[in-house]
């Protein structure tokens, strides 16, 4: 297969040719600007569908697939190579990426009128290190891809932020810089006394003794723990995720915090499943931490897009316990609720965006009877309400179904009450979700509704733009939720492969 129009490079670097063809576009020209951003990303999407469909992927296999492997940097012993490779871990969460990215890109059709053009050359670029991320098969590639992120991200949440956005970018960057660097310590130490950073190499490899293996999983623990992030490494996202533009806020929640959830899949537990079967009980005590404080935290919330952030910490931490059960359903329904946090949260930020537009507010206790001003929108604010916080029927359910299935009997665990303290975490989502519904749709108007018409306008109801924004997004929350087979059908075989090498490794401790 020829290097430069293989399937997974083309799928990582299209953006690229966007980025390139912006640069010949004028900064005034800000509907072609967007158009070429959007085209890109969706021309990305469809490559993706490609890798999926066209390249010769098969599901079925549970081993790497497409892998490119040239040899990059020799320096010394050293072999760094260029390593790109799909399996069931990742396909999804690729997929994801090039769903979301024309999605946001769409959303900020009136919302960024400054600087359009360097928003999407940061927006595309930020596309390129997110894909790079979930098919790195080179440790060093991964930490390159992995720390490009921060930059774009950087530049969007400081640049087209909110009022405290330098605050917030500055917060970002050196939480996720801090946990890294020992991440990278990690990487050497591996490449040094192992002689390659190749992942699959490694895993065959194993041999690490437990008391060396416990480091280096902490060591990439803290790096993914701050990304996911869960607690109490958790302080960034809420200043992130309030001050970022909407469509930062719907990449940072949709997709750049699943780097942290993928990176425990793909690294920690293969390449050290001894630790990750004796730390098993810590990370799930954790999560549970994290399931219950968010919850709670989100309801005391008054701030519409704070909300939402904070329920960020608790669906993440559902799809911890999933991984840290260490068993098929629990994985899988990880794998899955990390797709589907996606999708609904990546959809409550761009409602909450949509109706910021107009009020220029977040503040719960201004809204109020928005039911009957803007029925569209609260109808489809109840879809993906519900869907967030687990109605059986929508995707939600599915994804925690399957973890507190997981959980619940998981030895690495050792004890049911995880998956009963997790589970009131599913009655706590429905209150502050509800409570969020009622305080913004049902009662009395709230003043804001008077406050805009002495601005000469009243509040509208979403546009055409707007939904078709929404549709896609509510397409998958049902299909998940009526039919997730062939989601799960997709991840399977990696999934059984991965439990399969822990498994073994917790055998040959006791």
């Amino acid at each position: 297969m020829d290097f430069v129009l293989h399937p997974l490079n083309l799928v990582t670097f299209f953006p690229l040719v966007g980025v390139l063809a912006l640069f010949f576009i004028d900064k005034e020209n800000k509907e072609a600007i967007r158009w070429t951003a959007l085209v890109t990303s969706l021309i990305t999407f469809v490559i993706s569908l490609w890798v999926l469909f066209g390249s010769g992927y098969d599901p079925a296999n549970p081993d790497l697939q497409l892998v490119i492997r040239k040899s990059w940097i020799q320096v010394a012993n050293w072999d760094i190579t260029y390593a790109l490779g799909v399996d069931g871990l990742s396909i999804l969460l690729l997929l994801l990426t090039t769903f979301l990215t024309p999605i946001a890109i769409l959303s900020t059709w009136t919302a960024i009128e400054d600087r359009v053009k360097d928003f999407m050359l940061f927006f595309l670029l930020l596309e390129v290190g997110m894909i790079g991320v979930f098919l790195a098969q080179d440790l060093f590639l991964f930490y390159i891809f992995w720390e490009f992120t921060l930059v774009p991200m950087y530049f969007l949440v400081g640049i087209w932020g909110g009022p405290n956005r330098i605050y917030a970018a500055i917060k970002f960057f050196l939480y996720t810089m801090a946990g890294s660097i020992l991440m990278l310590l990690a990487i050497l130490w591996l490449g040094i006394h192992q002689g390659t950073f190749y992942v699959p190499q490694l895993i065959e490899m194993g041999g690490i003794p437990l008391s060396v293996q416990k480091w280096l999983f902490l060591a990439f623990a803290l790096a993914f723990a701050i990304k996911v992030p869960m607690w109490p490494l958790h302080s960034w996202l809420p200043d992130a995720h309030v001050q970022a533009p909407t469509a930062g806020s719907v990449i940072l929640a949709g997709v750049l915090l699943k780097m942290g959830t993928y990176g425990f899949l793909r690294f920690n537990l293969p390449l050290f499943p001894q630790a990750a079967v004796k730390y098993a009980p810590t990370m799930a005590l954790l999560a549970v931490i994290g399931i219950l404080y968010g919850a709670a935290v989100s309801y005391a919330q008054q701030d519409a897009k704070k909300l939402v952030a904070y329920s960020s910490v608790s669906h993440l931490g559902f799809v911890m316990l999933g991984i840290f059960a260490l068993n098929s359903q629990g994985v899988q329904g990880a794998i899955l609720q990390m797709i589907n946090h996606g999708l609904s949260t990546g959809a409550l930020f761009l409602l909450v965006g949509m109706v910021y537009e107009q009020t220029h507010t977040r503040d719960l206790n201004v809204y109020g009877g928005l039911w009957k001003v803007m029925p569209v929108y609260g109808t489809l604010m109840l879809i993906v309400t519900l869907s967030s916080m687990g109605l059986p029927g929508l995707n939600g359910f599915v994804g925690e179904f399957t973890i507190l299935l997981g959980a619940f009997g998981s030895q690495a665990i050792g004890s049911p009450w995880y998956a009963g303290l997790a589970a009131a975490g599913v009655i706590l989502a429905a209150v502050y979700m509800l409570y969020m519904y009622q305080k913004m749709f049902l009662g009395p108007q709230g003043s804001i509704v008077e406050e805009v018409k002495k601005h000469g306008h009243a509040l509208r109801d979403l546009n055409a733009r707007e939904i078709i924004t929404l549709v896609p997004l509510l397409v998958f929350i049902f299909w998940i939720g009526l039919y997730p087979k062939p989601f799960f059908a997709l991840m399977a075989p990696s999934v059984d492969k991965l439990i399969n090498i822990v498994q073994t490794a917790a055998m040959a401790m006791h």
